[in-house]
């Protein structure tokens, strides 16, 4: 399978969601951060590897707490998994860190503070 089919996105896809489905269900490490959320997966074209991506609603030791609870739960996970789907190999797992929604939160702040800031500059000079 090669990287950017059609096939190989629904696979990354359709493991992000078995494994989002067992840490909401299945894993009950108090070191993974309740508000922790599977936002992407990449399985390798081999199958044998997968990097998981998630992200963390907290502070760094929260994150650093989460990724210990996670490849604490490594063996557990991939065990779930391979009895959820049917793949001719169930990859290694690796978990890392996406700060891309707090990113785009960051952003959208911004976004808000300068819309805000030029409604209330337009106020003005409406009043003068």
């Amino acid at each position: 399978m090669r990287k950017g089919t059609v096939k190989y996105e629904r696979r990354n896809d359709e493991v992000r969601r078995e494994i989002s489905m067992i840490l909401a269900t299945d894993i009950k490490d108090p070191r993974i951060h309740p508000m922790t959320s599977v936002t992407s997966v990449d399985v390798a074209p081999d199958l044998h590897n997968a990097v998981v991506y998630v992200s963390v609603l907290g502070d760094e030791r929260e994150k650093e707490r989460t990724i210990e609870g996670l490849k604490s739960a490594t063996p557990r996970i991939k065990h779930m998994l391979a009895k959820k789907m049917n793949m001719r190999v169930t990859p290694n797992l690796s978990f890392r860190i996406d700060n891309s929604i707090e990113y785009e939160a960051e952003i959208f702040d911004k976004l808000r503070e300068i819309s805000e800031k030029e409604n209330h500059d337009d106020t003005d000079e409406q009043e003068d």
